[in-house]
């Protein structure tokens, strides 16, 4: 959510930004709604001090006994009229306050200088490369067929069992899922971040507050008869630890949680769904950073977590690449964004498995969560998040990228010690 006065100040750029980020919003009507409601405040207030006066003046006259009955009349009559006009302007105020606040939870995060303009990923601008896409001399096998043949990947009983886009691990497979959680949550505590473990259900204040609501709702998971909600990825309950709160930020809050998560997915029929790629339950080691409201200091911070995903991906042995992501692709909340993606031989392309985001204080805003400067005034933080790890979909690129000839599976020397020792996966 950004600042209403700095809205008004800055109407062309904002939805110039809602524009580009496809968000429908009209930001005139939203000036209009302000002005009407503080308009309607305005009167309220004056009606309210009018009718006050009047009662103390009604109660005057009573107490002093005054025999001037038409003066007496004519306050309790100017009272009926108040309260009456008060009535309507309340609720003509809850009305139009209603329509502001819903505007408001609509208007989008500015993007920063460096973001590309474009209408989808296609835009996306490659600003980094590491490593070089596997060759192969033989024809390789894809994530689902290496999962079958090693008996790790089960996808009809997932489906049998849970619908479409569900899926076992079982064995090895279930043995690796683990292992890359581990190893990225252990190389984030060894960087200094503190490890929660998160409510997967969530009310529906802790989505709006992290901006994933009203415009991601439809991808989210709801728990009928109650206000409750399965989380898409633990970055809501870590930032929502410290709602409406004021937090120390002398020393950025690093925080990372490892967590099952759960999405919808509407919309995407017959897109990425091959596999493991684009399922409802996955898991995620997620870092989210709170700091003070400075973009310099963000920006180093925004590094930081991208370079710890990177440094994952390294270990992991996978070659990828690094992706500017453009307005079109952005969510609302987001200021800056990139995405990783890592080399899926079977797709011949690289495929998204990492994403780093700076919000500024669009969240704190929503969440409340400020700190006290040098001068003792409080202000709202910066928050960032980054997916340090997302499996299953890493065991797509970590499956068929190390491959061998003979249908067996190179292990990582960084995932050996969570997986016994082992070097391969052998038939």
């Amino acid at each position: 959510m950004l600042d209403i006065k700095w809205i008004r100040n800055n109407q062309e750029r904002i939805q110039t930004v809602a524009d580009q980020k496809r968000i429908k919003i009209s930001v005139s009507e939203l000036m209009e709604a302000d002005d009407r409601r503080r308009a309607l405040m305005q009167q309220i207030e004056e009606l309210r001090q009018e009718r006050n006066q009047t009662i103390q003046q009604i109660n005057t006259t009573i107490y002093n006994n005054n025999k001037d009955t038409d003066d007496l009349e004519n306050k309790k009559l100017r009272m009926r009229e108040l309260n009456n006009r008060l009535a309507d302007l309340e609720k003509e105020h809850t009305a139009v306050n209603g329509r502001y606040s819903n505007l408001m939870l609509l208007v989008p995060n500015i993007v920063s200088p460096e973001t590309p303009i474009g209408q989808s990923d296609q835009d996306n601008a490659e600003i980094k490369r590491v490593g070089e896409p596997t060759s192969f001399t033989f024809k390789i096998k894809d994530h689902v067929q290496l999962g079958g043949i090693h008996r790790m990947i089960d996808i009809p009983r997932g489906v049998k069992t849970a619908g479409s886009r569900n899926y076992y691990l079982t064995g090895a497979g279930a043995a690796l899922h683990r292992a890359v959680q581990q190893l990225a949550l252990d190389l984030l505590t060894g960087k200094g971040y503190t490890q929660l473990e998160v409510p997967l259900m969530v009310r529906k204040e802790a989505l709006y507050n992290t901006g994933f609501f009203p415009l991601g709702e439809d991808q989210t998971y709801r728990i009928e008869g109650e206000n409750k909600y399965l989380v898409g990825t633990s970055e809501v309950p870590l930032v929502s630890y410290y709602d409406n709160e004021i937090v120390d930020v002398s020393e950025p809050i690093r925080l990372a949680a490892v967590s099952t998560c759960f999405r919808n997915e509407v919309g995407s029929a017959g897109k990425d769904v091959h596999g493991l790629y684009r399922v409802h339950q996955f898991s995620k080691v997620e870092q989210v950073i709170i700091c003070e409201d400075s973009l310099e200091a963000s920006e180093l911070l925004f590094q930081e977590i991208t370079r710890n995903a990177e440094e994952l991906l390294q270990l992991l042995e996978l070659p990828y690449r690094v992706m500017a992501v453009c307005t079109g692709d952005m969510s609302q909340k987001t200021y800056k964004q990139l995405d990783i993606e890592t080399w899926m031989p079977s797709r011949e392309a690289y495929g998204e498995t990492h994403s780093s985001s700076n919000l500024l204080d669009f969240q704190a805003r929503r969440s409340n969560i400020r700190y006290r400067d040098a001068e003792g005034k409080t202000r709202f933080c910066y928050t960032l998040n980054n997916t340090a790890v997302a499996s299953p979909r890493i065991l797509i690129p970590l499956l068929e990228n190390h491959q061998e000839e003979d249908g067996s599976i190179r292990i990582p020397q960084a995932l050996r010690k969570y997986m016994n020792g082992l070097e391969r996966l052998r038939l």
